[in-house]
């Protein structure tokens, strides 16, 4: 049931295949269509630590289930939308409701099972967001085709209501600690700062991106000036000065950044391959999404018992590095079996990391702050995804000017190969392995 509500945010991936139609809806131009994406991004992604916090505090079934509610107008409402700007001022209600649930859902996972079965429970939790990432493109064409773009909305309401039905049996939440109250000054100039972030990381190569960084900067201080004097702070700073736990999660944006990029470049290269339909291009895409699947629930059944979730980790990490240097051998003759295979190995490195560090990062931290413990697993992924859109096209941009596409292709995916590797390496160097 958690699962289900979780996957119903992360089938917004079929929301990228429906982008030409929504396009020629409102009469768009192509730079345009990228404000559906940043303006759902920004919302949760910004949202997430505060609402994780909130979570711990008032129950994190209740803010579950408010998410869920609220995701569900905000898809009817997207869908309905009679303009372009009323469609973005709903896609940031979504970003409200995805934040609502994604904060909470890791922590309910684990509420359910005792901390022995935890990394398994995280393995299921993850392999369902996998899922959802993997279903989005698969369904999104279809339901384009037959009943236009805001089919890729709607789809996802039943679904969102299934699960809240579901949770009708869910345990109540525990009573509330007297004093245990939200910083909401704290969490003010927290969303500042990471809707200042995003923002700058999005527009990397404008001169507005330095603004945005003096900014976001500036509301970073804030907040750790607040919360270091907080009697329940967000996040406890001490934690992020530790160099193990502030490498870990540096290493975390690091190997989404690297993984995401086949995201951006990977569709291009498939349209160039004569015999592959739309359809056929999707389909081995999703394959990568299909090995985190399969990776992530066998990953939490060996954390912890067979081998560490630290060593799980530097294995993921490598294994996303040795599916981008996979993919950066890729020529337009490559048999598709091959390319099906480097997709699904990288997949599964996603898959075994995600798991790990989620575990790592649940265990780090107390029973108390698990909200803020999956929150924080999604905005490291979200970091890296977002710092992705900008820097690798760029590069791959540069690197095709001088040469041509094929070359340009290999070399970008060579170079996140590296940063894959580099992220294995700083892990295995940090101070939690000693």
């Amino acid at each position: 049931m958690v699962g289900l509500g979780t996957a119903a945010t992360q089938l917004d991936t079929s929301v990228n295949i429906a982008f030409p139609a929504i396009t020629r809806g409102f009469d768009l131009s192509i730079g345009d269509i990228q404000w559906v994406v940043i303006s759902y991004v920004l919302t949760y992604a910004s949202l997430l630590l505060a609402l994780g916090r909130i979570g711990d505090t008032v129950g994190h079934a209740l803010v579950f289930r408010i998410g869920l509610v609220c995701s569900a107008v905000a898809l009817l409402l997207v869908g309905w939308s009679p303009n372009y700007g009323a469609m973005l001022a709903f896609r940031c209600l979504q970003g409200v409701g995805a934040a609502l649930v994604l904060s909470c859902g890791a922590a309910l996972v684990t509420s359910l099972y005792g901390e022995e079965r935890r990394s398994r429970a995280l393995g299921i939790y993850t392999m369902m967001l996998s899922l959802g990432l993997m279903l989005g493109p698969l369904l999104g064409g279809a339901l384009t085709a037959a009943w236009g773009w805001p089919a890729v909305f709607w789809f996802r309401i039943p679904i969102a209501l299934a699960a809240l039905l579901l949770l009708q049996g869910m345990p109540a939440s525990p009573v509330r600690q007297a004093g245990d109250r939200f910083d909401i000054l704290g969490g003010i100039a927290l969303v500042l700062g990471l809707v200042t972030m995003l923002l700058a990381l999005n527009r990397i190569r404008e001169l507005s991106a330095v603004w945005f960084g003096l900014l976001s900067a500036m509301a970073f201080a804030a907040f750790i000036y607040r919360e270091s004097r907080a009697p329940r702070p967000i996040i406890a700073i001490g934690l992020l000065r530790q160099p193990g736990f502030a490498l870990l999660n540096l290493v975390s944006v690091l190997a989404n950044l690297a993984a995401f990029s086949i995201w951006l470049l990977v569709p291009y290269f498939l349209a160039r391959v004569p015999g592959y339909t739309l359809a056929e291009g999707g389909a081995i895409l999703a394959t990568a999404a299909a090995g985190a699947v399969l990776a992530a629930p066998v990953g939490g059944r060996l954390a912890g018992r067979y081998i560490s979730a630290e060593r799980l980790a530097i294995a993921g990490a490598a294994a996303i590095g040795a599916g981008l240097l996979w993919i950066g051998a890729w020529t337009e003759q490559t048999p598709t079996l091959l390319r099906i295979a480097g997709l699904a190995v990288l997949g599964a490195g996603v898959g075994l990391f995600q798991l790990a560090y989620s575990d790592i990062v649940t265990a780090a931290l107390p029973p108390g702050d698990r909200g803020v413990a999956g929150s924080l697993v999604l905005l490291t992924r979200t970091l890296g995804t977002v710092t992705a859109a900008s820097t690798v096209l760029m590069v791959f941009e540069i690197l095709n000017t001088n040469q041509g596409f094929i070359e340009a292709f290999q070399r970008t995916f060579q170079l996140a190969a590296l940063l894959a590797f580099t992220a294995a390496a700083l892990l295995a160097a940090s101070p939690r392995m000693r």
